[in-house]
C-alpha cells in the first residue's frame, strides 16, 4: 500500500505549525500554517504519503502531557481530512534531550517507528522536510532526501549553513510540495 518514492515525512512545529521557543503547550497555542494543511491534502491526493516524525520533549518537561498532545494531532488529522487529505503515520519523541532515547532526532528511531508502521523496508528515496538540521540528519541516517524549509527555525538553519550539502530549501512546505509535484 504504501511506496517508499511516495513518501514525504514532515517535522511538525515549524513546518506544519508555528512554532515558539517557549513550547506548543496546548491546543489554542498550536496554530497551523494553513499553506502546510492544504499542501498536504495535496499531496495526498496526488498518491503520496504523508508521515510526522516529531520531537516533543515538552512532554518530558512537564509542560504537556500526552493527552494533550493527542488533541493536537485530532485537530492535525481533522484538518488535513477536511482538506481531503491524509496522514498515514504520526511518530513523537515523548523524550527530553538527555533521556538517551534513540526516537529523538537527531537520531532516526522516530523514522524507524514510521517504516514499520507503513511496512516498509527501507525509507530509501523517500523525503524528510524539516526546519532544522536535526530532523535533515535523521532523515539522511535513513536515506531520505532531504529539505529545509525557511519556516519556523529554517531561516536561522539556513544561515548557519552546516550540514546542508545535499539539502533542497524552499519558502514553506507549500512551494516544497508545488515543486515535487511539478516533477
Amino acid at each position: 500500500m504504501y511506496d517508499t518514492s511516495k513518501l514525504v515525512i514532515l517535522d511538525r512545529d515549524g513546518v506544519i505549525n508555528h512554532d515558539s521557543d517557549d513550547y506548543i503547550k496546548c491546543l489554542e497555542e498550536w496554530i497551523p500554517y494553513a499553506s502546510s494543511i492544504d499542501a498536504i491534502a495535496r499531496l495526498s491526493q496526488s498518491g503520496w504519503s504523508v508521515a510526522i516524525a516529531t520531537n516533543q520533549s515538552g512532554i518530558a518537561r512537564g509542560y504537556y502531557d500526552e493527552e494533550t498532545l493527542a488533541s493536537m494531532h485530532y485537530e492535525l488529522n481533522r484538518l488535513v481530512a477536511a482538506a481531503g487529505g491524509r496522514i498515514a503515520h504520526i511518530a513523537y519523541c515523548p523524550h527530553g534531550p538527555d533521556d538517551g532515547c534513540d526516537c529523538r532526532k537527531p537520531r532516526p528511531g522516530l523514522l524507524v517507528q514510521i517504516r514499520q508502521a507503513l511496512g516498509l523496508s527501507t525509507l530509501s528515496g523517500s523525503w524528510i522536510v524539516g526546519d532544522s538540521l536535526r530532523d535533515l540528519q535523521a532523515g539522511e541516517a535513513m536515506g531520505c532526501r532531504s529539505v529545509l524549509v525557511r519556516t519556523g527555525k529554517g531561516k536561522r538553519t539556513e544561515t548557519k549553513g552546516s550540514g546542508l550539502e545535499h539539502t533542497m530549501i524552499f519558502d514553506d512546505l507549500a512551494a516544497f510540495t508545488d515543486w515535487l509535484l511539478s516533477q
